[in-house]
């Protein structure tokens, strides 16, 4: 059996979850300079506690590009070279206060065949640390080469 017919077999399991993750606030004004995104839910301190959250959170696309780093590795024999292709499917569904811990589960979805590789999706889901709800979750696509 081949890479293919292997990861195939995987479709429907859970690749794995990854290590918590302290979302600080440190993080969240880093990532505000970066995307100069600086709306007072992420980086005002004393409004955002008379806020609807209670105090500052985490920017929603900074929680989602932190999956390259939370999401658990996908192990596959032989691949030269991995790319991020894409979102299918992303919703943010609960606020990430800071100072809370994140991780991320992660379950193998589709692996089709492309030219000169797989294209592999997963289903991630951003656990929040004392949340029945998840951070986010989203559909991610990447492109395996051999």
């Amino acid at each position: 059996m081949g890479v293919l017919e292997d990861l195939q077999a995987r479709v429907g399991d859970e690749i794995g979850v990854g290590d918590w993750f302290v979302v600080d606030q440190e993080r969240i004004d880093t990532f505000a300079d970066a995307t100069d995104d600086h709306q007072w839910i992420h980086v005002d301190h004393d409004k955002a506690a008379a806020g609807p959250f209670g105090t500052t959170i985490a920017h929603g696309f900074l929680t989602l590009s932190l999956m390259v780093t939370l999401q658990p590795k996908l192990e596959v024999p032989g691949v030269r070279m991995g790319i991020n292709y894409g979102l299918d499917r992303v919703r943010f569904i609960a606020p990430v206060p800071s100072g809370s811990r994140i991780r991320a589960r992660s379950t193998l979805r589709e692996v089709e065949q492309v030219a000169g590789g797989l294209q592999v999706k997963q289903e991630v889901t951003i656990e929040l640390e004392g949340s029945e709800k998840p951070a986010c979750v989203a559909q991610t696509v990447s492109r395996l080469y051999f």
